[in-house]
């Protein structure tokens, strides 16, 4: 999980600067921005919030615009947000990537096309060495220029347990990887699994039913369901 990037002693000073702040708001803008500060780097939906302070929504919507303008808090794009309202997180904190998605998500969604893309950097590097690494694969795909946000093991693992759920590569010891057989047609023999967007998403691993990731408010998941 990832918090602020700044400094123990940064963060202490904004939170004194957040503090002496105080005073200017009013008990309903304080209410809601204790709620989204207590959430720290994962933040607080707007529905959570109307829960906890037990607020009418047309006041928590004034109050939100108040604290944002004051630049106490910030509204920020979640993997969930459109299916469960504004997510908002206090101004010193950075959101987390359980909240983000990570570094195969742009703005709230998943970036498909990055994805895809880097999967075939990794086969074809897979494929020229017959077998290889996790850290050998992370070394020479992993500074490519098709995402913005820099990989690390964890991300890179995430992408390649897709592919090996795709029928594209498989297993050759522990964090060790090669190219699946091809079939007459030179084609990968792909899973059912493939055609489906749970075959291509790598935060597969960290869905669950009733988690922040879930099928049941999974907007690419509904989208195959209705095709």
């Amino acid at each position: 999980m990832r918090g602020s990037s700044e400094g123990p002693s940064a963060l202490k000073r904004k939170r004194q600067d957040y503090n002496s702040q105080s005073d200017s708001l009013t008990e309903h803008e304080r209410r809601i921005y204790d709620a989204i500060l207590s959430k720290k780097d994962m933040g607080n939906y707007k529905q959570a919030i109307k829960r906890e302070t037990n607020l009418t929504m047309v006041l928590i919507n004034k109050s939100l615009k108040t604290l944002e303008g004051k630049k106490k808090i910030k509204e920020v794009k979640g993997i969930q947000s459109r299916a469960r309202g504004g997510l908002y997180m206090a101004a010193e904190f950075e959101p987390s990537n359980e909240i983000t998605g990570g570094a195969w998500y742009e703005n709230g969604n998943l970036n498909s096309e990055s994805v895809n893309d880097m999967k075939r950097k990794c086969v074809r590097f897979i494929k020229e060495h017959e077998v290889a690494t996790l850290k050998e694969i992370l070394a020479e795909v992993g500074t490519t220029r098709i995402l913005d946000a820099k990989l690390d093991p964890k991300d890179m693992k995430e992408l390649l347990e897709a592919l090996v759920l795709d029928n594209e590569v498989m297993k050759a010891g522990e964090d060790s990887y090669k190219c699946c057989k091809r079939s007459s047609t030179g084609e990968p023999k792909l899973a059912s699994m493939a055609v489906i967007p749970c075959g291509v998403c790598p935060r597969k691993n960290h869905c669950t039913p009733d988690g922040i990731i879930s099928p049941a408010i999974c907007e690419y998941f509904k989208k195959w369901l209705d095709f």
